[in-house]
This record gives structure tokens, sequence and C-alpha cells, in this order.
């Protein structure tokens, strides 16, 4: 697997995040799609030179950043690839001089709630657009420098 950065005029990250956009459409309907941010860095996991995966951070404020587009495709899920990602992201954050990442992720997606939870993210209050939704989950995990 090669986890790389790509720009967001990408080809393999446009599907994916098509992708990915489907998938919450089907667990939640049409309706609060959040936006990811102009400055946003994107990481894309490929197989055998297949994108499989992708995720980004972007600033939500100097000391902390935040994941958005964390996503695997159906047929590679359970084979770490989400794990391995996500550290990538992290590295990412950590190399940006962000202290702290944050994310929201919501009650209809519990296999991504067990991926944040067994890597050490905390739940946290509810923040920014996600105050209001009960459907939301908010997590943070503080990001040590090395």
């Amino acid at each position: 697997m090669v986890i790389e950065e790509r720009p967001r005029t990408d080809v393999d990250l446009a599907v994916l995040l098509d992708a990915a956009f489907g998938e919450l459409v089907a667990r939640y309907g049409p309706d609060g799609r959040s936006q990811v941010g102009d400055g946003a860095r994107f990481l894309v996991a490929a197989v055998d030179g297949q994108a499989v995966g992708c995720g980004a951070v972007q600033h939500l404020d100097d000391l902390t950043g935040e994941l958005k587009r964390m996503y695997v495709v159906p047929g590679h899920r359970g084979r770490g690839i989400a794990r391995s990602l996500l550290g990538a992201l992290e590295d990412l954050a950590r190399d940006q001089g962000y202290r702290r990442l944050r994310l929201a992720t919501g009650t209809r997606q519990p296999e991504a709630i067990a991926l944040y939870e067994t890597c050490a993210y905390t739940r946290v209050e509810p923040y920014g657009k996600y105050v209001h939704d009960p459907l939301s989950r908010c997590y943070e995990k503080a990001l040590p420098v090395r």
C-alpha cells in the first residue's frame, strides 16, 4: 500500500470523494454535506496502483486540524487501510504544526466510531455546525510533538 498526498483536482480522489458522499447519503439522506476548505490537504491510499481510500486535514484553528473525508472503499475494508491512512493523516497534521486533531462522524457509522475510539480519539462536545446535530459524534486526539 502507498499513501501519498494528492491535489484536490486528482481524478482518483474525486471518485473516492463521490463514493464517500454516496455512502453518507445512503445513511443520512441528502442534507448536511459539510464542505472541505480550500486549504485542506488530501491523502490517498492505493493498493496495487488502485486508489482505495482517502482523507484530508483542514485548518480549524492555530493549534487544531480537522479530519475530513476519511473513506475506504467497501471491498478493501477490514485490511488495516483506514488505520494506516489515519496515522498518515495524523502525521500530516503534526507536520503542519497542529497539536490536536478533531473530527465529526455520525451515529450511523459504528465502524468509524470504533476506529477512532481504538486509535485514542476521545469524545468531545460537538463543535461548529455539529452542535445541534443529534446524529453527530465529535472526537479529538492530542498530537504530541515528535
